[in-house]
Parts: C-alpha cells; structure tokens; sequence
C-alpha cells in the first residue's frame, strides 16, 4: 500500500464488513493458510562431534573440533554454543515478558543456549543506571530508538555492521528500518546500532463493535466526521472516548502519541522530520496547533470517561476496559497502537467484540501517514551467541507466536500474514512492509532526556491542569541537549 488513505479504505472494508474479507498472504506465500495455534515443535540441538582419538601421539590429547563455519545463527543451531547464556533486558514485563519467552524457547530448544530476561516497569532508568554501572546485559530492547543512540554515542553500543550479513539484513527490511538503526557512534561515523525485531502501527481507533454497530454509529473517514460521531454518542448519553495515560516512569506517552498523529495530519511530513530532530521547536505554531486539536477532546468533560481529571490517574491499558463492560460499553473509542489488544479481554475477539479504523485525516492535503513504532534491540558485547540471537531477530519466524497470540507485528519482509492471529493485525501488518511513506515516534525517536522525558512530564502536567500549555511546549523546549 503506497498511501495511508488506502490503509483506512482496506481497515474500513474489513472491519465494517464483520471480518469477511480473506486473510491474503504476501508475495512469498500465494496462497493465505489459517493461522497458525501453536508454537514451533521444539527439536534437539544436533549431538556434537567427537573427534577421534589420536592413536599416534605419546600422549593422551584430544583432537581440536574443526573450524566452525556459516553464520553466527547457523552455527548456533548446529549446537556451537550450546550451555552459554545470553542476558538480557527490556521493557516486556507480564503478558509481554510471557509473550517474548514463547518466542525464544524454539531457539533455546534448538540451540541450547539460554536466554536469561529480565524485564522493568522502569526500563529506561534502570538501563540507564546498568550502563553507568558497566554491568550491563548482553542484548537490550530499546522502545526509544533515541535512548539507543544516546549510548551508541557513548561507545557502549555494538557495531552490528561490522558482525552480521548487512545485504541479508538489508534485503528483509523497508530501507526506512534500516535507516532508523543507523546512529552515530562514539566518533561520530554511524554504526548499525540495534536490529528492530517487532514493530506496531500507531494511530488506531478500536471501539465496541457489537455496541457500535447495533447503535448504527458509522466509521468516520474525516476529522468532522468523527466530531460529528463524538456529538452524536454525546447526544445518546454514551461517551466517546476512553482515555489514559498512566504508565509508570512512562505516564504521559500516550499524549505523545495522539500529538504526533495530528501532526502526520496538520502538517508536512519535512515538518514533522524537523521537529524529531530538534529543528522545529515544540512551541512552534505547527506543534501548537497539534497540542490544541489534541486538548479539544481531551479537555471536554462530556467526551471522556471519568471526565478530564481521570487521564492522568488510569492505566492506558486498565482505560480500555470500560469498552468491554458486561452491562453495555461504558466509552466507544480508544485510539493506539496495535498491541493495546494485549490489555483486552481474553475473551474478546477481533472483528466480533472489537473493530479498528485508522484515525482520519484533519487537513485532506496531508493525509494519514502511518505512525510506526516498536523494538530495537542493541547488543553490548561481540560474542557469537549474542550475535546468534541479535540474526535470530532479522527472521520474521522467529516471533510467529507472538504475532499468532496478537501484539506483535513483523516488519521483516519473510513474514508470512497468514501467522496473524487476528484480521486486523494481518491488515497492519501487511500495511507496515508494503507503505510507501512511514514515520517513527516522535518521542521515541527524539533525544531520550526528551523523548523519554519532558515530552512525557510536560504532557502530564499540561493535562493534569498543573500548568498551561504553552509553559509546558517552553519547557520540553528547554531541555533539548545543547
């Protein structure tokens, strides 16, 4: 798909359509098979090779293994490195850090190579104390690719350029992913700093769809649409919006995200570019403007549940519970990224219980650029088990059961759709690997002492009430490093 407004004609046609369409496989894979149920069948790593005895020598020796050859990731299967252990650490903690270990233990089986996680809640100030402290894991996932390269520049960061295939991993990834892993080092020259093993599409509206369609509310295509379904719930005595930001160190990303995808909707895409660089300040009229059509939901009681005072204090993913109340939706619409579908339900399914559409457009000229994120993982050491896992994640199959379960989207080119669990997770997926035009977070993109940081506190404060918003945009402003 070449253009974000054919990704919401496809989502609309799906998702209104009760999930009829067919599941279409990609280029590689003509014909679309069900999804897959269960996780690969684990297979034993191959016995190693004892060499034989020697017969002539006077001494009793052993007789050195041949040379290994092939990739670090062949090598590994061929049981190489079997009984080391890679560390390793992130933000994934419960269903997420239960959903990553389902992906890796194929490779465990088959390698025998351990992988020891540990995830936290406070990722980004824990990474940021293991680094300083030089006790940092083997291989890390940064959901910032700015926090990334604040160490890549620090020479804390492997050189994966200089370790793996580059025109194998080139030739599976949109040349934007690949752009987004260079980062320059610690003298400047850019280095390949990460390898992005899942990714999201940012900017989806999932609503109730037994509710809303039993109410005869339609998927708006416009932003005045979408006022107009706003005013119409309004009228019926629901309310529209279902919002929250609390997330930890993290409260505030949420915010972050709506601001972002106005801005793919207000404004040129060189804009937007300029703004994640530091080039276009927040309190420009461009970001201004972004804020406000931002806080014109946000800041009318009438359109949030719990009212505005609420945003701050509840868990975006605890926020889209009240869609799923037993006695009827208790709020129509959650906009974020696909893997919200985590914080659902189990019960609930796609297509029946929920739908999605892409968030519309506001200024027609600019469209609906897709709003991508996701994790890039950057490895501190060279040893060839690390490297093994850091080519394990350039394979789409290695994350087949996490994107079977739903939350995951593969952005390398190998993946087959069929492995979606769900029809709208298949629709971003495919969306993501074919789009012409993508654009990454904002706030994980920039700085992290930004990005990761005032961006989130200034956005908080600003929706708590606590300060007005241009203080807060002077303020992000501020403190973008010199």
């Amino acid at each position: 798909m070449k253009t974000s407004r054919v990704l919401w004609s496809v989502l609309s046609v799906l998702l209104l359509g009760s999930m009829l369409m067919a599941a279409c496989a990609p280029a590689a894979a003509p014909t679309a098979a069900p999804a897959d149920t269960a996780a690969p069948a684990a297979t034993s790593a191959p016995a190693a090779t004892v060499a034989p005895a020697a017969t002539t020598a006077p001494a009793a020796t052993t007789a050195a293994k041949p040379a290994a050859t092939g990739s670090f990731l062949d090598r590994a299967m061929a049981g190489e490195f079997k009984g080391t252990t890679v560390t390793a650490t992130g933000p994934f903690v419960d269903q997420d850090a239960q959903k990553f270990a389902a992906t890796m233990a194929d490779f465990q089986a088959k390698t025998g190579i351990t992988i020891q996680y540990q995830g936290s809640k406070e990722f980004e100030a824990s990474i940021k104390a293991a680094m300083d402290a030089g006790n940092a894991p083997d291989v890390i996932d940064f959901p910032q690719p700015g926090l990334l390269a604040s160490f890549a520049k620090q020479g804390k960061i492997t050189d994966l350029s200089k370790q793996l295939d580059v025109a194998a991993v080139k030739a599976n990834y949109n040349p934007y992913w690949i752009d987004q892993s260079m980062m320059p080092g610690k003298d400047g020259t850019p280095i390949m700093a990460g390898i992005w093993e899942r990714v999201n599409g940012k900017g989806f509206v999932y609503y109730p769809k037994k509710a809303f369609d039993a109410a005869g509310y339609k998927v708006p295509t416009t932003f005045a649409e979408l006022t107009t379904l706003e005013d119409q719930m309004v009228k019926d005595g629901s309310t529209p919006w279902c919002i929250g930001i609390e997330s930890g160190a993290a409260t505030g990303w949420v915010a972050t995200d709506w601001i972002e995808n106005i801005m793919l909707r207000t404004t040129t895409p060189e804009n937007y570019d300029a703004w994640v660089a530091g080039k276009l300040p927040f309190s420009s009229p461009e970001v201004t403007n972004a804020a406000k059509i931002m806080a014109s939901i946000w800041q009318n009681p009438k359109y949030v549940y719990g009212g505005t005072a609420t945003i701050v204090k509840t868990s975006f993913g605890d926020s889209t519970l009240p869609m799923f109340d037993a006695k009827g939706p208790k709020c129509f619409m959650n906009m974020n990224g696909n893997f919200i579908t985590s914080f659902f339900p189990a019960t609930a399914k796609a297509g029946v219980d929920y739908g999605a559409f892409y968030f519309p457009p506001i200024d027609p000229k600019y469209g609906s650029p897709m709003e991508v994120a996701g994790d890039i993982w950057g490895a501190t050491n060279t040893k060839p088990e690390v490297m093994a896992v850091m080519q394990y994640f350039t394979k789409a199959e290695h994350l087949k059961v996490w994107m079977q379960q739903g939350g995951a989207i593969a952005p390398q080119k190998d993946a087959d759709l069929s492995w979606y669990g769900s029809d709208i997770d298949r629709v971003v997926g495919g969306a993501i690997v074919n789009a012409g035009t993508l654009r990454f977070d904002g706030s994980d993109a920039m700085p992290g002492a930004v990005g990761a940081g005032t961006f989130w506190k200034e956005m908080t404060s600003f929706v708590s009430g606590a300060e007005d918003l241009p203080t807060a945009l002077k303020n992000i402003d501020a403190s973008w490093p010199k």
